[in-house]
C-alpha cells in the first residue's frame, strides 16, 4: 500500500448536506482513504495543525460564514507545513474573480460543484482518479 493510501482526505465544507453527498460519491469510488470533516475554515486550520498524518489532499468550499475558503487557502499556502498538500477548490461559484483569486493564492484546481447528485458523483470519481491514481503528490516529511 503507497502512503497516498493511507493520507486521509480533509473536506472543508460548511454544509453538513454537501459533506455527506460528497462522501458518499467517495464511498462510490472506493476509495480507501480516510476522510475528515472540518466545517469551518478554522476548524481546518486547527485540524491541520494536529493531524498525523497530514492529509494527501484538502477539498476546500470558498463561501462559508468566518474564515472563508480564500483565506483558508491563504493561510495553507503560506504555512511551510502545509503548503505542498493539493488543494481542490470544491464551490459553487464560477465567478472568474472567484477562480484567478484562488489559483492565485496557490488552489491546485478549482472545480464547480455540480448540482445534481449524478454530476456530483461523475467529478469526485474524475478528482479520485486523478488525484490518487494519476498525479503523483508529495511525500509527507
Amino acid at each position: 500500500m503507497q502512503q497516498r493510501d493511507t493520507q486521509p482526505i480533509l473536506i472543508v465544507e460548511d454544509s453538513e448536506d454537501d459533506f455527506e453527498a460528497t462522501m458518499r460519491a467517495f464511498k462510490r469510488t472506493n476509495l480507501r482513504n480516510s476522510i475528515r470533516w472540518a466545517a469551518s475554515g478554522q476548524e481546518a486550520l486547527d485540524m491541520l495543525a494536529a493531524m498525523v498524518p497530514k492529509p494527501g489532499l484538502i477539498l476546500l468550499d470558498l463561501n462559508m460564514p468566518g474564515l472563508d475558503g480564500r483565506k483558508t487557502l491563504e493561510a495553507i499556502k503560506s504555512n511551510a507545513g502545509w503548503r505542498k498538500i493539493p488543494v481542490v477548490i470544491l464551490t459553487t461559484s464560477d465567478d472568474e474573480r472567484d477562480i484567478e483569486g484562488c489559483y492565485a493564492l496557490g488552489a491546485n484546481t478549482y472545480v464547480q460543484k455540480p448540482v445534481d447528485l449524478d454530476g456530483l458523483f461523475a467529478a469526485i470519481q474524475r478528482l479520485k482518479e486523478y488525484w490518487f491514481e494519476i498525479a503523483i503528490l508529495p511525500l509527507e516529511d
